[in-house]
């Protein structure tokens, strides 16, 4: 029965270990993903060479710009929810395992 344990904490270790550093790789993408947003100018009409029109608000360049902006900004708000929606997923998993290898445990202790 301990070897069974064994081989159950050797495989969970091992899938929670691919799973941690998929979601680091997610977590490098979402700072850097940050750090561009974090970069754009708060306020739209204060941007220079859009087209020629430096620094004219409501100008057509101006306002498609602005929209390709937002556009991305919402791809990596919708990054950074989705990377933490999936380190949620991640550490529900982890408990949950956590639980079966402890509930097997104490049923192992109870049967000695």
């Amino acid at each position: 029965m301990e070897q069974k344990i064994d081989e159950l904490m050797n495989h969970l270790s091992h899938s929670q270990q691919q799973m941690a550093r998929i979601l680091e790789a997610q977590r490098h993408a979402a700072v850097r993903m940050a750090q561009v947003v974090h970069g754009m100018p708060d306020d739209w009409s204060a941007r220079s060479g859009v087209a020629g029109n430096e620094g004219k608000p409501g100008s057509r360049e101006s306002d498609d710009a602005a929209e390709g902006f937002i556009q991305q900004i919402q791809q990596v708000n919708g990054s950074i929810a989705a990377y933490l929606n999936v380190m949620a997923d991640f550490q529900q998993a982890a408990a949950d395992h956590l639980e079966m290898v402890m509930k097997e445990l104490r049923g192992g202790d109870s049967e000695e």
